[in-house]
């Protein structure tokens, strides 16, 4: 009989979403984080749940055959990525295993399987990186990098990062040794004390503009503008076109500005999708793989045969990139976004690309479906990670749309909602998979549905 903290051993059976191998143990599935299909392991049981126990990987003791070497040297270590020791093609084989999985454990079998596309770049393929200050020791130097894996607290610096490119291993080098140099100590998160809180770089792919942001405490008063002259004249393979400070003294392990100045350039960046051009502020969501954007958008989109002359819902619309790109082809697009920066920016995008028949409203989308007035033709559906609200899908459900396009980026949030529209009509037409993050165990799922 299983218990808790008992070390068991055995070869990984499969994987499942999100990474999690299966070992059977006195017939028993055992589901340890990080661990592949074939791989001998020895793991560690910590929490039962459900009536199956989770176990934390302690040891690999031998490898598949179709591992490859990871070719980042802080792999294993980092808690960024995890699939590197796969090669490409098998990490989208795998990820579109899983998703059919799912979908298979959710009733859900009736559908056209369209496969998986890969990401055009495998590696240096992020245009946003939030790097975080700390020590990788306890009272050890200062760091700026990723936390360690199994960390929330150590952060290991990650110079040469292979998810972007070299001028974000530049940038970060540059801030850290002058900060070192300038005595700026890094914020503690359980004592709320320190200075230091992230470095968020924002690169442009098609034009290669950079914004760099500092995010601090309040507790101390302290100008960056040398820093930033700095920054200005590295040997940058793009341009430095903005640096902002952001001053935030939230307790929570994320960044919520409460002052931002901007202290070199401007606070924007320009991209471009499909033919379309999106300024990017600090704060707006922007897909963080910019050429694999183009994909998901531009093989999603196909799934509608007819858009002309059709009124469209883009609910979740971020900075209203994929409903400037419908506004190209429908009659009319709606866009409805929580982040009221993110609707400024995509009213201000919107004019830009000669665009005059898509609307954009700033609110929850729980409470502004209830507000418009037209029957949309088409839905399309881009929820956060937690997918959509459950009292917000029923809301959607009653516009009687013909068409639904959900666009999910966390398979088990997609095949919780999608038992719910099939219940209330909806049939499960087509489904794609688009890898737009290499290395890691994410993956975007495109379902086309019909009623």
């Amino acid at each position: 009989m299983a218990k808790k903290n008992q070390i068991i051993e055995g070869i990984v059976s499969h994987s499942i979403f999100p990474n999690k191998g299966v070992v059977y143990y006195e017939e028993q599935p055992i589901y340890v984080t990080g661990a592949f299909k074939g791989q001998h392991i020895k793991a560690r049981l910590f929490k039962r749940k459900k009536g199956t126990w989770e176990a934390q990987l302690l040891e690999v003791l031998e490898n598949p055959t179709y591992f490859v070497e990871a070719p980042c040297s802080y792999f294993g270590i980092c808690g960024g990525c995890s699939a590197q020791n796969l090669g490409y093609d098998e990490q989208i084989h795998l990820k579109h295993e899983q998703v059919k999985e799912l979908l298979t454990k959710a009733g859900i079998s009736d559908y056209e399987d369209l496969g998986v596309i890969g990401s055009p770049e495998a590696l240096a393929y992020r245009n946003k990186m939030e790097f975080s200050f700390g020590d990788e020791v306890k009272d050890g130097p200062m760091t700026l990098g990723m936390h360690r894996k199994h960390s929330t607290y150590d952060v290991i610096t990650v110079d040469g990062c292979l998810l972007v490119d070299e001028d974000f291993s530049t940038i970060l080098r540059t801030i850290l040794d002058y900060c070192k140099d300038n005595d700026l100590n890094y914020y503690k998160k359980m004592q709320h004390t320190g200075f230091m809180r992230y470095v968020v770089i924002r690169k442009s792919i098609t034009f290669g503009e950079i914004l760099v942001n500092i995010v601090t405490s309040s507790q101390k008063d302290f100008s960056f503008v040398p820093l930033a002259t700095l920054l200005a004249q590295l040997p940058l393979k793009g341009e430095l076109t903005g640096v902002i400070h952001t001053i935030t003294d939230n307790l929570a392990d994320a960044i919520k500005p409460e002052k931002v100045s901007v202290i070199y350039g401007q606070d924007t960046i320009r991209e471009q999708i499909l033919g379309l051009q999106f300024n990017i502020s600090p704060f707006s969501f922007f897909q963080t793989n910019t050429k694999g954007a183009e994909l998901l958008y531009k093989n999603a989109l196909s799934l509608i045969d007819d858009m002309d002359n059709k009124t469209v819902f883009d609910l979740y619309c971020g900075t209203g990139t994929i409903t400037q790109i419908m506004a190209t082809r429908a009659k009319k697009v709606y866009g409805i976004e929580i982040v009221e920066e993110a609707i400024d920016k995509a009213k201000e995008n919107a004019i830009f690309n000669h665009l005059t028949n898509c609307h954009f409203i700033a609110g929850d989308v729980m409470v502004e479906v209830d507000q418009l007035k037209e029957t949309p033709d088409i839905i399309v559906l881009d929820p956060p990670r937690d997918g959509i609200h459950p009292k917000a899908i029923q809301k959607i459900i009653n516009f009687g749309a013909k068409e639904l396009l959900y666009i999910s980026c966390k398979p088990t949030s997609l095949t919780r909602d999608l038992p719910i529209l099939k219940e209330a009509g909806y049939h499960i037409d087509k489904v794609l998979c688009v890898d737009m993050f290499p290395q890691t165990p994410h993956v975007e799922t495109v379902v086309k549905l019909s009623r």
